[in-house]
């Protein structure tokens, strides 16, 4: 009864979907096989109260993530507490001896530290396998063709498919022949700007003119039936087609609840995904500057504006930078708003985490959407740790959930404190 109640404690305060399971009692291996509902479960909660060694080893054979609770000064002290370190998880041994399990997989009495666990592991859960949609093939910042694609499919098992650009014209043409779809355009793009919170500062056929492209890309994803698409060379193909850029498209698409990344980069849309499941936001995906005395400057013209996953921040409505055309916004992110930044290297190997606080929304001469983050560590340090290019960055700290998560499929995290 006691750990029935803690669940439904845990689930009343879980700001994600999750489910729990009946408890099963368990003092031998043979009573495993009168659980029903193992195999369906995603993961197994064990209270290691007592019980033989060789549940766990059953356990583990079935190839789903474990995280073991156990009990200190919450009491009663659980026989595990004393011995799952060098009876299971060392196996009697001095090293860790036991696959797909280590020590931050344990638990001492605190329910937050299941808590985030679990979130970052349903985080993990629904990135695995995504499907996404890349126009113009898939890319990866000045890497060799195919080499990170592979890489994708093989640690997050991406199906990844590409529209190409003449199928892709096409559809523009017959969306900006269609009247309907055209007056609709017009009507959310007047709506849009109705918001006081917005300056437009760009032609208004732009803006329409983004909304037919918005159009145009649900339409792909509804027919690949996914949520996540990115665009390969925006300039060169995208603003000749649809006469506008593609930056505030893909602004509106994050804040409608899909996953939209331009440059087709994947090198760091896998994390920017991950990272958006797991916290439950849209994801900025920004190209750094320098680190330079405890401040970094991270810009981009695709920001969401819906960046707490609630509320539209305020935003100019500007020409894309580089081109000095199209529509792109320039996000006012949150003054004082602690921020995750995480940095995906090109071998994926390791990502790199930086905990930070917003403290400018600048407007300089590089991409529109710019804010100065603060940050506690040696910016030297920064410098030297910083590994690839793009940054992904969400409102909030996700820093213990993002190194949990990518443990889990073989990819190492650092974190710059």
């Amino acid at each position: 009864m006691r750990i029935q109640d803690e669940l439904k404690t845990l689930q009343s305060k879980a700001d994600f979907p999750v489910e729990f399971l009946p408890v099963a009692r368990v003092r031998e291996t043979s009573d495993l096989s009168s659980i029903t509902d193992l195999q369906p479960a995603d993961l197994f909660l064990v209270y290691a109260a007592g019980g033989r060694m060789d549940i766990f080893d059953t356990l583990n054979k079935m190839g789903k993530n474990m995280i073991f609770f156990c009990r200190h000064k919450s009491g009663p002290v659980y026989l595990w507490y004393e011995i799952i370190s060098p009876k299971f998880l060392r196996q009697r041994t001095d090293k860790l001896a036991v696959s797909g399990i280590d020590e931050d997989d344990v638990v001492i009495d605190n329910q937050y530290e299941v808590l985030w666990r679990l979130r970052a592991l349903r985080g993990l859960k629904n990135t695995l396998n995504t499907k996404i949609i890349a126009i113009g093939g898939p890319g990866a910042w000045v890497q060799p063709k195919d080499v990170v694609p592979n890489l994708v499919r093989d640690r997050f098992k991406f199906d990844i498919r590409t529209v190409s650009y003449d199928e892709l014209g096409k559809l523009i043409i017959e969306a900006r022949a269609d009247k309907s779809v055209v007056s609709r355009a017009k009507s959310r793009a007047d709506e849009y700007l109705k918001d006081t919170k917005i300056n437009l500062e760009t032609k208004l056929q732009f803006v329409e003119n983004c909304f037919v492209f918005e159009d145009v890309l649900v339409r792909i994803m509804e027919k690949f039936d996914c949520r996540a698409i990115t665009i390969n060379s925006c300039m060169g193909t995208i603003m000749p087609l649809c006469e506008t850029s593609a930056c505030l498209t893909l602004s509106l698409l994050n804040d409608a609840g899909y996953l939209a990344f331009c440059e087709s980069d994947f090198v760091a849309i896998p994390s920017g995904i991950l990272l958006a499941h797991i916290s439950g936001k849209p994801v900025f995906l920004n190209d750094p500057t320098y680190p330079h005395d405890g401040l970094i400057t991270l810009a981009h013209c695709t920001a969401p504006r819906r960046m707490d996953g609630k509320k539209l921040e305020p935003a100019r409505v500007l020409t894309h930078f580089e081109s000095d055309y199209g529509a792109a916004p320039k996000v006012e992110m949150r003054i004082g708003q602690t921020v995750t930044n995480i940095m995906p290297d090109f071998a994926f190997t390791r990502n790199v985490g930086l905990l930070g606080k917003i403290v400018d929304n600048p407007f300089l001469d590089i991409c529109r959407s710019q804010i100065d983050i603060s940050f506690e560590c040696d910016s030297k340090l920064v410098a030297e740790q910083m590994p690839g290019f793009h940054w992904i960055t969400v409102y909030g700290d996700y820093i213990k959930e993002s190194a949990y998560a990518l443990k889990k499929i073989g990819i190492g995290f650092e974190n710059l404190v």
